[in-house]
């Protein structure tokens, strides 16, 4: 018989060619010597997760539960986990969400993947932030969509880009207003309010990413821009950065009723359900500890390390180098001199045992930057001042 294997490429999708791998996973690898300060992961500080609390819900579920935690259920989750994460949402912010409007997931990235699916045409529009998280434009990349990019200012977005970008037309908007992934700014009220006027009217879904809002330690909560507010708002949240990531728990609310069945039958085609036990675990969990004292030592621990990190940078920096100072969260934005490559940065950096995440992925357009997103959640204060002072030398040659 004839041999007429050929390349692999050519019997790969459009979709995955078009799609970049992601370059975070890509250096933890390289990071991953036990010599390195790694400020590049986005990684929650294991101190945090409540690893004896959990174990006790494991067994609880276990005797109690029986086999209902281990049988398949319904894609949308658990009704009593829904039930919870509604009425949280009622208390913080004064909506009404019910259990009907939640829909769990296999982590937030999934939620992701699922509105690519369900609202991204090739060629269709989606805006993006200028920078944004790059796992969300790898997401939506399989789509083959057209991203259009808004640049973000201290206060939101540059409302002038954001009304060009609608004028062009585009589905879906996707935002992270607080504590934002990469740059740790935060959407004032005014820039919340501004952005919320340009969107209404506007047949979009707009997408609020929120993993980091409980982990404010400076300032006040704000109101989400679209949530209730627009016809077609949706919120993510995630258990990852207040209970534990290795479970994968995610989430979305919305009142958009034909939007979430249409999520949810996007989720049955790919997964049926999220896991069941995590599930019952993480309510368990829930409802026999108080989260809002767990999120205490949390912001704490957080808001300790934030200011070690910009302590740090404001010694050991060079002048021309600017940074944000998040109010919560988990990172910050370093932005260099025009002309310098973070990405030709990082292997003199890695060299000296410091690793961060260079610019380039964060921006949906390729190209060389001048910027570095730094994670201070995952290392004590001795070691991110002694990493700070490391990686404040190589800037200093680079510059020199």
């Amino acid at each position: 018989m004839q041999d007429t294997a050929t390349s692999i490429d050519e019997l790969l999708s459009d979709g995955i060619k078009s799609t970049p791998p992601s370059f975070v996973r890509s250096i933890l690898a390289a990071a991953s010597d036990p010599a390195v300060t790694s400020f590049a992961g986005g990684l929650p500080n294991p101190i945090s997760f409540p690893q004896a609390e959990l174990l006790d819900s494991m067994t609880r579920v276990v005797a109690e539960r029986g086999a209902d935690a281990f049988q398949y259920s319904m894609t949308a989750g658990i009704p009593e986990l829904r039930g919870w994460i509604a009425d949280r949402y009622n208390r913080r912010f004064g909506t009404d969400y019910v259990a009907d409007d939640v829909l769990i997931t296999t982590g937030s990235q999934q939620i992701l993947d699922l509105l690519g699916k369900v609202l991204l045409d090739k060629g269709d529009g989606v805006i993006v932030e200028k920078p944004t998280y790059l796992a969300a434009i790898q997401a939506f990349a399989l789509n083959q969509p057209t991203f259009r990019e808004v640049e973000l200012t201290e206060d939101g977005l540059d409302i002038d880009e954001l009304n060009a970008a609608l004028d062009a037309g585009a589905k879906m908007i996707y935002l992270i207003p607080n504590f934002q992934n990469p740059t740790g700014l935060t959407y004032t009220a005014e820039g919340r309010r501004q952005v919320r006027e340009a969107l209404a009217g506007r047949n979009i879904v707009v997408v609020e990413d929120d993993p980091y809002g409980e982990l404010r330690f400076e300032g006040e909560s704000l109101p989400y821009i679209g949530g209730v507010n627009h016809p077609h708002g949706v919120v993510m949240g995630s258990f990852s950065k207040t209970v534990t990531p290795g479970f994968r728990m995610g989430y979305l609310l919305t009142k958009d009723h034909a939007l979430l069945k249409a999520v949810n039958t996007a989720k049955e085609a790919a997964d049926l359900h999220t896991n069941v036990f995590a599930q019952y675990a993480v309510y368990d969990y829930l409802t026999h500890h108080d989260l809002d004292e767990h999120l205490v030592k949390i912001r704490d621990l957080y808001r300790a390390q934030a200011a070690a990190m910009v302590e740090a940078m404001e010694e050991f920096f060079p002048e021309g180098v600017a940074f944000t100072k998040p109010e919560g969260g988990m990172f910050l934005w370093v932005t260099l001199p025009e002309g310098v490559s973070t990405m030709a940065l990082f292997d003199k950096a890695l060299a000296r045992n410091v690793a961060f995440v260079p610019g380039d992925p964060f921006y949906a357009e390729p190209g060389e930057r001048n910027t570095m997103r730094l994670n201070f959640t995952n290392a004590d204060e001795d070691t991110i001042r002694d990493g700070i002072r490391r990686l404040g030398e190589v800037i200093a040659e680079e510059l020199a």
